[in-house]
């Protein structure tokens, strides 16, 4: 599958409504980035009229797990993923549009040739930031992702 934002949309309305529902919307992928973003909305509130954590917790864990399949599908090889731990931190309340962005494409790319290569599982930990409009860092999290090249 080729991933563009508007294919990973249409996946997201069909295999995670939850996610589509609430507001996700991936915006640019490339090999070493992805830019998702999320509106605070009715929907995806908390009781202090601020974004839910687990609403930022989705959006952010959405490039992280975008990256994964992309490199996973460029290698052309059976690649077993999974997320084994999460930390997040919270600077501001989310309120307007939050942008989540993840660099790690190199990272993760890396660790699927060190798992070809020894055949051994590989751990990598992804970040997200998400800012808002004003360019200001409202919550950081970090997935653990380990990845594992099937026999």
């Amino acid at each position: 599958m080729k991933f563009t934002p508007r294919k990973v949309n249409l996946f997201n309305l069909v295999k995670l409504p939850l996610a589509y529902f609430g507001g996700v919307r991936v915006r640019s992928i490339t090999d070493t980035e992805v830019v998702v973003s999320i509106k605070h909305k009715w929907l995806n509130q908390n009781p202090f009229r601020s974004m839910f954590w687990a609403a930022q917790g989705m959006a952010a864990e959405m490039p992280t797990g975008i990256l994964v399949m992309k490199a996973i599908d460029d290698s052309k090889r059976k690649v077993s993923m999974l997320v084994t731990h999460q930390e997040a931190d919270f600077y501001k309340k989310a309120t307007g549009k939050i942008l989540f962005t993840c660099k790690g494409g190199n990272e993760i790319r890396s660790a699927i040739q060190e798992s070809i290569k020894t055949g051994e599982g590989q751990l990598v930990v992804l970040t997200s930031e998400g800012k808002n409009e004003d360019g200001v860092v409202v919550s950081k999290f970090q997935f653990n992702w380990s990845v594992r090249v099937k026999q």
